[in-house]
């Protein structure tokens, strides 16, 4: 995790939610008051965002202790406490809602993550994330897939090609768009890994008269089309199906040999899992 960006976006959170002040706890709450508070896991399903809770209470107040019972990537169950905070009560409520925010999207994720990749028990494909996240918090987002099981595709839109198909139709098609992204990399000294999206098996065929790339993206073929295409390609490139896959169909296709899914439902398609942060009496 890249600590610049993670100190950027608590900072960034902590003004838009505290502003001026949370006068709400400033009007009842005692400067010196110290107390305890548990998160409470109210859902079944896998845990993310515990380190992330930990970084952000003690970016805002780092006199706030934090005792963890739960990892990240346990799965719980109603009634489990994840962690005890402990210190200002004004710092734990402050701070409460940004913590809950994080860790029921993160652990959504990873819930929803976790549900696919069972689906693909005994098989060696990977399932991948996608860009489709939420501004600002990619980063956790995609911790959150790999905490769930799954695999980072990706981060941006600097770290890999991806040449997909407006980028060929645009380009005036898949080998001048394969052979123009070959001269780019070269001008530039770049070592990134390419990918290119076909909508067919003569697209299939064009890519493998050409050559020039590390993965194939099947996009939106159906089962029957992606055995068809995993043994045209016949591993001389990585394959990937993407397009509709879903939690009903997607051990069809993993079981066709592809070595990634990607699914963007991992990130854009999800529910919270549903927790809160609860005063403990003394």
């Amino acid at each position: 995790m890249n600590e610049n960006y993670f100190d950027a976006f608590i900072e960034n959170a902590i003004k838009e939610d505290i502003r001026d002040g949370d006068h709400s706890t400033l009007s009842c709450i005692p400067p010196d008051a110290n107390g305890k508070a548990k998160l409470l896991i109210k859902q079944e399903g896998v845990l993310a965002g515990v380190y992330v809770a930990g970084k952000i209470m003690h970016k805002f107040d780092p006199e706030l202790k934090m005792s963890v019972h739960l990892f990240d990537g346990a799965k719980v169950k109603p009634g489990d406490i994840a962690f005890i905070a402990e210190g200002s009560v004004r710092s734990i409520l402050q701070i409460e809602r940004l913590v809950l925010n994080v860790m029921q999207r993160m652990s959504g994720i990873a819930t929803r993550t976790n549900e696919y990749v069972s689906k693909l028990e005994g098989l060696n494909t990977r399932i991948l994330d996608t860009r489709k996240t939420t501004p600002g918090m990619r980063f956790l987002e995609k911790q959150a897939v790999v905490i769930g099981g799954g695999a980072n595709h990706r981060m941006g839109l600097y770290d890999m090609i991806m040449l997909k198909d407006n980028h060929i139709d645009f380009a005036g098609g898949i080998e001048k768009a394969i052979d123009s992204v070959k001269k780019y990399l070269a001008g530039k000294n770049l070592d990134l890994k390419i990918e290119i999206e076909t909508r067919s098996l003569d697209d299939i065929k064009r890519v493998l008269a050409h050559g020039g790339v590390n993965r194939i993206m099947l996009d939106n073929f159906d089962p029957e089309m992606t055995r068809e295409a995993v043994k045209l390609i016949d591993g001389k490139y990585e394959t990937e199906s993407s397009g509709g896959i879903t939690l009903e169909t997607i051990r069809s296709y993993a079981e066709c040999g592809v070595d990634f899914i990607s699914v963007g439902a991992l990130t854009h398609q999800i529910s919270s899992l549903d927790m809160s942060l609860k005063a403990i009496d003394f």
